[in-house]
């Protein structure tokens, strides 16, 4: 069993479901930079280690416009419809 905690409010943490989990990773895989300071750099090194651990993949990185709001829904929305999976990265 996994715990997920909303780390936004701790008090009453929400209950969420883990997405399916597929067998197999090809496709298309988006990496979303939330604009965190050194994020990129994460990002960076993640791109580099899945291009060689799933050579199926094709990845794109996006980046929202500021990591203290959510991301657009124009934003969203490209994401979803060009991907099949979606890595969200912060750091600091």
């Amino acid at each position: 069993m996994v715990t997920i905690l909303d780390p936004t409010n701790e008090h009453q943490p929400v209950k969420r479901d883990l997405a399916t989990r597929h067998s197999n990773i090809v496709g298309h895989m988006a990496l979303l930079d939330i604009s965190k300071p050194k994020g990129s750099i994460f990002l960076d090194k993640l791109e580099t280690l899945l291009a060689i651990e799933l050579p199926d993949v094709t990845i794109t990185r996006y980046s929202k416009p500021t990591f203290a709001k959510p991301a657009p829904e124009a934003l969203r929305e490209k994401i979803k419809s060009k991907n099949d999976f979606v890595i969200e990265a912060l750091a600091d």
